[in-house]
Order: structure tokens, then sequence, then C-alpha cells
């Protein structure tokens, strides 16, 4: 078993690479299988290397060195190689077999060596491999507490410049920065577990503000130097838990970080560094967040680092003084406040902060749909459905949407009023469309919401100049069994006007019209009408060789 299928590789890569990787079949060579991977070589324009990493959980991923996989897309090198290991799949349990007596073998070796032996083979490769010659000359210096040499070593570690070819790092670079990022970890947690703690937090601080600086300049599309970045914060929180460094120095940095627009790398919690900080350095920080807020009152970085400490301090009238300072016009804050207070064990407070939100935001278009639903949830759960109903019918007349209109069903529907609720609101919605015209896009609500209800006949009836082509085809689905006649009309003008888009999505949708329009011809005993219009219009569209398959496909 090989853990994948010819979907799993079609989903990945995509019809077309997966198309174009049939013809790379050949190209494969050097197939190599471990115990999670499987790495090749494709020959294509040029020479390029493939590597599938087989998850248990995760699935296949790929990796190619061509400029497409570069991108981090599933190339159709990575589908040859794919392809190759499903035709060999017999074979997968034997390679691997091999592969782990191979790494046994050298093992073996390697144990069976002399001292001397080992050592010249380690200069050997250090002679040849410089990422390795520096990785043991920083593990040498740790072990001897050379820290002038250790602190060197991370600070070039993390030196974005040698990968920033073009004054930026590009995606097939962002690995091996991340690589040099992880060892400077390596060596700033070394030091903390040899007790040298107090010399890990200058460096790893120094760290944090490189990558800082230098993340925006980084194509990170596989995230792996936010991640290096993450251990690198995680590496500072140890030292400074091992250290106990100065409380106020702490909080000026921490607040420092957390508000420089650059530090978002990172996402330093001040309020895990609480046992390092004490009282005087939680005061500190809390003085200088205060100072922050004054100066910037808007500021989103100032706002949360002071919410984030009030919070910790669990005084709750405070958290909701600072969010009332800022309230959003779309209610979001309202419901923070109401959410806060509920948690309290404040209810009561709760609701009647979320109602004023609504109140506050009643004449907006736009409303956070989260403070709706805590108000009709609230209510629902006291026995108020008819004020539910109240304040789904306001926003409905302010939005005018589908998703509204559903939304005040459901809470009439749950009051046993809903006929009475749905004439006035058709009624709003009727006002609406007569100002609006159809076309192929942007049909007015009123037919959304008849459709939804399942009022066909009065859906046909507005139809008429008003629908859009979406409408259109939903109405004729809907009514293929009980009006053929009129469904088959909508299929065939949809068809006239989807002849000229092309790509497999559009062609795939123009066959599912024409099954569509089979289906009527049959209800209505005119098959052989449907015949000689889908012969004439294969002769018109002969030349689109991929429609044609598709339409092959589909019977037609």
């Amino acid at each position: 078993m090989v853990g994948f299928d010819e979907d799993d590789l079609r989903a990945l890569a995509g019809a077309r690479s997966f198309e174009r990787g049939l013809g790379y079949l050949d190209a494969v060579s050097g197939l190599e299988v471990g115990e999670g991977s499987v790495t090749a070589v494709v020959h294509g324009t040029g020479v390029y290397e493939v590597e599938l990493t087989l998850g248990a959980e995760e699935g296949i991923s790929g990796w190619c060195d061509c400029p497409y996989g570069q991108e981090a897309n599933f190339c159709k090198h990575c589908v040859a190689v794919g392809l190759t290991v499903l035709r060999r799949a017999k074979t997968i349990p034997h390679q691997r077999a091999a592969a782990r007596a191979r790494v046994s073998g050298l093992e073996a070796w390697l144990s069976a060596l002399s001292r001397d032996e080992l050592l010249a083979l380690v200069r050997e490769q250090v002679a040849e491999d410089r990422e390795l010659r520096r990785r043991l000359e920083l593990r040498a210096a740790t072990d001897r507490s050379d820290l002038g040499t250790v602190r060197d070593r991370i600070i070039a570690l993390i030196d974005p410049r040698p990968f920033a070819r073009y004054g930026y790092i590009e995606y097939s670079d962002a690995s091996g920065y991340a690589r040099q990022v992880a060892e400077a970890v390596s060596a700033l947690r070394a030091l903390t577990a040899d007790g040298q703690a107090a010399q890990a937090v200058g460096p790893a601080e120094e760290a944090i503000r490189v990558l800082g600086e230098a993340y925006g300049e980084i194509d990170d599309s596989d995230g792996a130097v936010g991640e290096a970045a993450a251990a690198v914060a995680e590496a500072h929180l140890e030292a400074c838990r091992a250290a106990c460094p100065d409380p106020a120095r702490l909080a000026e940095w921490l607040v420092g970080t957390v508000l420089d627009d650059s530090g978002d790398v990172t996402d330093l919690d001040p309020l895990d560094y609480a046992d390092s900080l004490g009282p005087s350095g939680l005061a500190r920080m809390r003085q200088l967040a205060s100072e922050a807020l004054r100066r910037r009152p808007s500021g989103w970085a100032e706002r949360y680092l002071m919410e984030r400490l009030v919070k910790a301090e669990g005084d709750v009238d405070a958290l909701v003084a600072l969010h009332a300072q800022d309230l959003d016009p779309s209610g979001a804050t309202h419901l923070l406040i109401a959410e806060e207070l509920e948690t309290a064990g404040r209810a009561d407070e709760a609701l009647a902060w979320a109602e004023r939100g609504l109140r506050d935001c009643a004449a907006e278009t736009y409303i956070d749909g989260r403070l709706v639903e805590h108000v009709c949830v609230r209510y629902a759960k006291m026995g108020r459905a008819a004020d539910a109903v109240t304040v789904r019918r306001d926003r409905f007349r302010v939005e005018r949407s589908l998703a509204a209109y559903r939304q005040l069903r459901s809470a009439a529907q749950a009051a046993d009023c809903w006929e009475s609720e749905r004439a006035a609101a058709l009624a709003v919605l009727s006002e609406g469309a007569r100002r609006e015209r159809g076309g192929r896009y942007g049909g007015p609500v009123l037919i959304d919401a008849l459709l939804d209800d399942g009022d066909l006949d009065a859906a046909w009836r507005e139809a008429a100049d008003r629908a859009d082509d979406r409408q259109w085809e939903r109405l004729a689905d809907l009514s293929r069994e009980i009006r053929p006649a009129e469904a088959l009309g909508v299929y065939l003008r949809l068809v006239e006007r989807s002849k000229e888009p092309t790509g497999d999505r559009a062609y795939e949708h123009l066959a599912g019209l024409l099954l569509a329009a089979r289906d009527c011809h049959r209800a209505l005993g005119t098959e052989g009408a449907f015949t000689v219009y889908l012969d004439g219009l294969r002769t018109e569209l002969r030349r689109r060789r991929k429609l044609m398959s598709i339409l092959d496909r589909h019977g037609l």
C-alpha cells in the first residue's frame, strides 16, 4: 500500500498539471523509497529533483526544484513520480526494506571504524560541507563555553542577507534560512541547559528583532521560517525563566517588541513571562502600556497589549471600560463586552450591552451577524420568541438579503407567525425588485426568496425580465419535472449563452445544461429534436477538442 491514488494526485496538481505529468513517466529515474518519503529525478527542460512525503494522517505532499514547484505547487514532475510509485506499488515494500538495510549497513560500518578513521571521515566532510562545518564550530564553542564565539555565530546564523540575493528571500531559499535559524535556536537552548541562560537572553532578543525586520521580505509559503521564529521566541522565554533578568528591563523590552510593527512573526504573549516579570515587572508593563495607549488610542497593538494585561488582572469592569472607548460600528465590540460579562456571570448586563449594540448599529447595512445571533439565542432561552422576530425583521429590512430572509423565517416559524411575516417580507423585496432589472448577474433577492420557499409559481411570475442566469437555472432545475417545456426553454437559452466561455469548468457546466435539456425532451417525448440540436451544436463547436471529450464522457 502506498497511501494515495491517482485521484489524490489529480486533486493536488489540478487537471492540467496531472495531464502533463502523464507525459513524463518515461523521464523518471533514480527512484528511492524511504520510510516516509520517495525521491527521484525527472528529466524535462532541466533535471529536477522531486521528493514526495507520505504521511499516515497528512496524506501525500510533494516538493520539486523546478520553477513551478518552488512556488509551492504540486507540479507535473511530482505527478510523474507519484504515478511511477503507483505503477511500481508491488515493489515498494522490497525497496523500503532495501533502504532500511542500507541504513543499517551504514550504521554498522560506522560503528566498526576506529577513532582515527572516524576523525578522518569527519574532517573530510567538514572540508566539503560548509554548513556542517558551521554547525560543528558552534557546538564546539558551546561545549567550551566560548560565549563570545557562540554569540557571534548565533548572530551570523540569523543574518538573512546571505540568502537575500535580490533584496528578499525567495521561496527556494527560505528553507535554507529556516534551517540556520533552527541551528541558532539549538545553540540558545544549549546555553540555557548549560547554566548560561543569562548569556542566551541577549542573542535571542537580537534574533527576534532581526527576524521581525526581515520577515516581510521572505517568501515563507511553507511557514518554515515562521516556525523557526516561534522556536526562537520559545528559547527566549526558557532563558528568561532560568536567568530571572531584571524585571523592569524585561517589561520594557516586551512592550517595545509587541508594539513594534515588525514583531508579529514571533507572536509573543507578554503574559507568558508573568513569572519572570513578577509584580514589579507587570506593574511596569501596565504603566508603559497605558502611556502607549494614551499616545495612540486607536492603535491595534496598544489595545491588544492593554487588553491582555487587564484581562490577566481579572478586572472585568476595567476591561469593559477599555473596550467601550472604541466601539466598532459593526457591533463586534459590543458583542465582545457582552461575552466578557456573560463569562463573569453578569448575564443581565451582558444582554443589555448586546441590545445596545443592536440599537447603536441599527442603521448600518453591515452588522456583525454574531451579535444578532447572540441576542436572538438569549431571547429564545428566555421565551421571548416575538422579540427575536422583531430583531430579525429589523435586520432584514436593512440588509434585504437571502440570508436575512432565511433568519427571519426561522425566527417567525418558531414564534408561529411566519405567514404574516412572509407577506410583509415579500412586499419589501417586491418594492426593491421593481427598481431592479435582471441581467446575466445580480437578479433580485425576491426571486431567491421565492425559490428558497419552494414557491415556484410565484418565482416564474417574477422571473420574467428580472432573474439572472443563476436564478433561471435554479428555477428550471426545480421545475424540470412539473414544467418540462418551460424548463427546456430556459436550458436552451442558457446553453446559447454558455458557448463562448472556455475551460474545464465552463465545459462541465455546458454539459450539465445539455443533460438537463435532454431530460426535458424525454419528459416531453421529443428526444429526436434534442438529437438534432445536439448534432448541430457539436458541429458548431467541433474545434474545441476538450469540450468534445467532456461531452463524450457524459454520453452527449
